[in-house]
């Protein structure tokens, strides 16, 4: 029988701890499924004295995790401490200089790294995985360089962030403000420390730049990722949006155009009867499409201790196995720098809106729209408050640009109060 696998784990905060559990659980399992032994060598994490729900007294302790790094008793280091820079980065490269293989569920650390980490990893021989990285259980990095390699990637889209879709699906169930549930949120422990990392799409950004990455040969482009967060989406858009038939996601979009490539983190209304839109609480889905598969949904749990750890040993099994795989499922030095293209694929648009109680308000609203080259596919009007009312307009397909140029209009006509809201409806 070959030489055991020896893992060295830098982290033991949930995944990390988890990691260990199933190491120690399923051993024989694991043993039976890639014919050889796993077995954890040392760990490192910032507190010894912690009390943690896994016996992990049989391991050496490097409370420095470069030093972990360079152990000659591991073969392969699972880095689940999180964080772009820092010791994750740091001993991420330790690790690939000492001749190891990297196993992470850092999003952040590959989303503004990994294009480095990748060549440098390849030039030593060694690989990286990160299915933990994505989408929690959801096995959809495997999906992408292996499952659908074959195929010309057309589409990624998905929830990608479990927090901000309990958030929104909270709100609508409970009737609750964002206010209120981001507070229940952050009380149930569902929030990064730095809670804008969920809620301004950050964390989602990240994930999507390394789906599009694979899917369209590039080179990983965090910074060219449209961000929007969750924070302006308010009840009244929730309750008003489902009596259109729609749900408000927090949805990721990444598309290869003649303009470039295009990636996009924002609020978007779904059909409310879609998978995207019957997806509730923290649960994720990634939808692929290829030219030759068509429509592939995943759906799963997309963080916790179980799946996030289940998604660790699958690459750990992986490399037990054998397999060599390039980090982006192509050659590093051979991915291309991505064009940035902003979303102008047209689109209909939900714009909601105060109108005035004037003659012929409706008509110059109307007007505008026809101005800026948009047709209305459906309006409803609600009961007056006082001297205004909220107009719902569902738009046929148009631009970003003639939406803008719009609600620059509405302003001019003196019967549209306060801010128009305007959130792009997606084909799903």
């Amino acid at each position: 029988m070959p030489e055991p696998l020896r893992l060295g784990i830098a982290g033991l905060g949930t995944v990390g701890v988890g990691v260990v559990k199933i190491v120690q659980n399923h051993a024989e399992l694991l043993r039976l499924r890639t014919g050889r032994e796993i077995a954890i060598t040392a760990v490192s994490a910032r507190d010894r004295t912690k009390n943690r729900d896994a016996d992990i007294s049989g391991y050496a302790w490097e409370t420095d995790p470069v030093a972990l790094a360079g152990r000659k008793d591991i073969d392969v280091f699972v880095e689940v401490m999180g964080g772009a820079n820092g010791p994750a980065k740091a001993a991420t490269e330790a690790a690939i200089a000492a001749g190891k293989d990297v196993v992470t569920a850092n999003k952040a650390l590959l989303a503004h790294h990994g294009q480095a980490l990748a060549e440098a990893a390849e030039t030593a021989g060694r690989v990286i995985r990160f299915e933990a990285a994505v989408a929690g259980g959801i096995p959809v990095v495997k999906a992408l360089t292996e499952g659908l390699a074959g195929n010309r990637l057309k589409r990624v889209m998905g929830v990608m962030n479990g927090t901000c879709n309990y958030i929104l699906t909270r709100m609508e169930n409970a009737g609750l403000p964002y206010e209120a549930v981001f507070e229940e949120a952050r009380q149930l422990g569902y929030l990064e420390a730095d809670p804008s990392l969920d809620v301004d799409g950050i964390d989602a950004g990240h994930k999507l730049s390394l789906l599009a990455s694979i899917a369209f040969g590039t080179k990983v482009s965090f910074d060219a990722v449209e961000l929007e967060g969750i924070g302006h989406v308010s009840i009244e858009d929730i309750r008003r949006a489902a009596d259109m038939g729609y749900r408000i996601k927090l949805l990721g979009v990444a598309q290869m155009t003649g303009r470039g490539l295009e990636q996009r983190m924002s609020p978007c209304l779904v059909p409310a009867e879609s998978p995207l839109g019957q997806l509730q609480g923290g649960t994720n889905m990634v939808v692929l499409e290829g030219d030759s598969v068509g429509q592939i949904v995943m759906r799963g749990p997309g963080a916790g201790q179980g799946p996030t750890a289940s998604a660790v040993m699958s690459d750990v099994i992986e490399i037990a196995r054998g397999s060599r795989i390039a980090t982006f499922g192509q050659p590093a030095l051979s991915l291309v720098d991505a064009i940035p293209a902003k979303a102008a694929a047209p689109a209909p648009y939900y714009l909601r809106m105060e109108l005035l109680d004037k003659p012929g308000a409706l008509a110059k609203v109307a007007a505008v729209l026809g101005d800026a080259g948009i047709s209305i596919d459906r309006m409803r009007q609600y009961g007056h408050a006082d001297i205004s009312a909220p107009v719902l307009i569902v738009t046929h397909k148009t631009t970003r640009d003639a939406i803008d140029l719009a609600i620059r209009g509405f302003a001019a006509t003196g019967v549209v109060e306060g801010q128009t809201v305007a959130i792009r409806i997606e084909e799903v």
